[in-house]
């Protein structure tokens, strides 16, 4: 009878002990590779997703898909069609860094379609309007030939509104805000120019994280 060297938790399970790159490459026995999330860590979701986010802005795409493929098998009920979209977005990019555009592609188009459908009420507060927008335009990028590097592969926060991101690059590049008008559940916003103060365009907002951030208050200070 054969037995094999594979490795095996306490539990009897293979696992692949061979050590990996920071994209997840095998690398050869005896050279010290990047480490891995254990097989066997389940993180909270808010953990799950801060981790992802510091994983994919270091360039360890690979690695991000551990962690969200784990929360992926985790989840129960609505929420897992969720996971899996966050982790094929992160193995997309590992494929993409990698170089294999075709298959890069793909995956993140798959992975926008998955995770859209909870865009009007996100769970954990998941940026997905914007990850999925960003995934498609990395998709088509990808697509175009166009070169995808370190910087490239990384979306951003995982969770916040996309409103309020809108809102904060706003102000990060120097403009300015207005309020035209309120209600209990809605706010309009005049988004001004740097220079003269004129209106460039508008946002009608809902989200609730960006009325919290705007408050009582008028204009951007």
């Amino acid at each position: 009878m054969t037995t094999s060297a594979r490795d095996r938790d306490a539990a009897g399970r293979p696992r692949n002990a061979r050590p990996r790159d920071g994209l997840g490459r095998p690398l050869p026995h005896g050279v010290t590779g990047v480490p891995t999330t254990p097989e066997d860590v389940v993180l909270p979701p808010a953990e799950s997703l801060r981790e992802a986010e510091r994983l994919l802005a270091a360039g360890r795409p690979f690695h991000a898909h551990e962690v969200l493929e784990a929360a992926w098998k985790a989840a129960g009920g609505p929420e897992r069609d969720l996971w899996q979209g966050l982790a094929q977005l992160a193995v997309g990019l590992t494929h993409a860094r990698r170089g294999n555009s075709v298959g890069a592609a793909r995956l993140l188009r798959r992975a926008a379609g998955r995770i859209e459908p909870y865009a009007a009420d996100p769970p954990h507060g998941v940026a997905v309007e914007r990850l999925a927008a960003w995934a498609r335009a990395a998709a088509a990028r990808i697509g175009d030939g166009a070169p995808f590097g370190e910087r490239d592969a990384d979306p951003g926060p995982l969770t916040g509104s996309a409103q309020l991101d809108l809102l904060r690059r706003w102000e990060d590049s120097g403009a300015t805000w207005r309020v035209l008008g309120r209600s209990a559940d809605a706010v309009v916003v005049a988004l001004l120019s740097c220079d003269a103060g004129e209106e460039v365009d508008r946002l009608h907002g809902t989200d609730r994280e960006l009325l919290a951030y705007i408050g009582e208050r008028d204009r951007s200070s």
